[in-house]
């Protein structure tokens, strides 16, 4: 049977507390366990029941964000500055407006489940998502990959190994006007990282997958090696089912490093000569030729087509995505495309080749 996450509801209006609390149960992924209208019943609530969420408004959230059980969603009917300076001062994992953010407060409320195992032993899987030539499309997959998994409900933290430019973050929409906490925080938590470090340092998507951000900053970068990366992967997946590292074109120390621990390499092409090239001459020095898995980004009509990857590589593509004008502009703006177009209904095969593999 699956389990239910159990959330503790503390909301100033009565008739808004009403409806929260009937969505939530009907979603069947969340049950509202106690509702509290003040700070005191709140704290009386959380300590006695110890659920695995609080959603509670800005002004009455601060009992949330002092304990150790339980993850805060913060909950409002509009976006002040007001409220959203309450949620973030309580430490809220996500601030939701009611009732236009209602199906993502329902997925974050089910995400705050605990998996039933944190211990060492586990091992989730770890994917690269790999453009061995510039502009393949690797920051398109990785976050559209990301959220295919995010959606089947898996724990999915996507790890942004492009630590100098940092283009998952403008790719997805990651907050900018603060500054964010990146695998640079997480570097020293490694040995003995837990779920309470990694939810103070990943971003949550609305699509339902957690994103490490990367540095952005040269100077940050360079500090920041191929040892230290392979731990902080190690550290994460412990604690997720998947991890998707999208890798930057190259081969240096970080680049290598990621390759090496991951346990399957997505290689992204295009139809050209300079892409096959790259490609074959990236899994050769990576020494990763047995884990590779081969995607067709863009495809148009060309010379080269989908059928020459398997007497190139050995294999045949796994996945071709065809042309889709509607990415650059959706990438510009932070956004991803629909999971229901014909490019998610792509990605969403290549996520259940992945996840087949790792069963």
């Amino acid at each position: 049977m699956e389990e239910i996450a159990r959330i503790v509801l503390a909301l100033e209006e009565h008739e808004v507390a009403e409806e929260v609390m009937h969505f939530l149960d009907r979603t069947g992924r969340a049950r509202v366990v106690a509702t509290a209208s003040d700070e005191r019943q709140l704290a009386a609530a959380i300590q006695q029941l110890e659920p695995d969420a609080i959603v509670a408004s800005p002004s009455l959230a601060a009992p949330a964000g002092s304990s150790s059980s339980g993850v805060l969603l913060a909950l409002d009917t509009s976006e002040t500055v007001q409220s959203l300076r309450g949620a973030i001062q309580a430490g809220a994992r996500g601030f939701f407006v009611w009732p236009g953010d209602r199906d993502e407060l329902a997925r974050a409320a089910a995400r705050a489940l605990p998996p039933a195992d944190l211990t060492a032993d586990r091992r989730g899987r770890v994917v690269a998502v790999y453009g061995p030539r510039g502009g393949a499309g690797a920051t398109f997959l990785a976050a559209h990959l990301a959220a295919a998994i995010g959606r089947r409900r898996l724990e999915c933290v996507l790890v942004d190994l492009d630590l100098a430019f940092a283009d998952i973050s403008a790719a997805v929409g990651a907050p900018s006007d603060e500054p964010p906490r990146t695998i640079a925080d997480l570097i020293p938590l490694s040995a003995e990282l837990n779920a309470q470090h990694l939810d103070g340092i990943l971003w949550s998507h609305p699509e339902g997958f957690r994103l490490l951000l990367a540095p952005g900053d040269p100077e940050t970068a360079a500090l920041i090696g191929g040892e230290q990366v392979r731990a902080a992967v190690q550290a994460i997946r412990r604690l997720a089912d998947v991890v998707v590292l999208h890798i930057p074109r190259g081969l240096d120390d970080v680049t290598q490093a990621g390759l090496r621990v991951s346990d399957r390499v997505v290689v992204v092409l295009q139809l050209d000569v300079l892409s096959f090239r790259a490609a074959r001459r990236a899994i050769a020095a990576a020494d990763v030729q047995d884990r590779c898995l081969f995607v067709v980004n863009r495809a148009a009509r060309a010379e080269i087509v989908p059928g020459d990857v398997e007497r190139v590589f050995g294999r045949p593509a796994s996945v071709v995505i065809p042309v889709d004008r509607a990415v650059p502009g959706a990438q510009d703006r932070g956004r991803l495309v629909p999971g229901r177009g014909r490019t998610g209904r792509a990605v969403a095969r290549l996520a259940a080749r992945v996840l087949e593999e790792a069963s």
